[in-house]
């Protein structure tokens, strides 16, 4: 999988990072759970991204993110948390609808308005 992932392939590495168990493991039903896939679905999305290195599958073990894909999950769920922050301290929208929205629009905005969002809401809560 060159370049950049999709909106999909970054989905699954979320869900799995957030359902991941105290080893690091995610079972695969866990994962179709959370995202309201089918188990092809989530299989395919498996094969995909473990040929890219992003995690590693063993039948019957679950799936564990690599090295490579925790970094992507975390990026994943960074921009997540700072939209859904923006979208309900700064103009009011309620979490739910934050949580959806921000989870559409994690996949499309640029770093640079990540950045400058992130900026601005320290500013504003004057953390450092």
């Amino acid at each position: 999988m060159p370049g950049k992932l999709s909106s999909n392939m970054e989905d699954y590495l979320e869900a799995i990072s957030l359902v991941a168990d105290e080893n690091g493991r995610a079972r695969i039903t866990d994962v179709r759970d959370m995202l309201g896939v089918k188990t092809p679905s989530v299989t395919g999305a498996v094969n995909t991204l473990a040929k890219a290195g992003y995690l590693t599958h063993e039948p019957y073990q679950g799936v564990e993110l690599t090295a490579k894909g925790r970094r992507a999950a975390e990026d994943v769920k960074k921009r997540h948390a700072i939209l859904s922050r923006f979208l309900t301290q700064v103009i009011g929208v309620s979490p739910k609808t934050a949580d959806i929205d921000a989870c559409k629009m994690e996949h499309t905005v640029s770093r640079e308005t990540i950045e400058k969002l992130h900026d601005y809401l320290h500013k504003q809560t004057g953390e450092k």
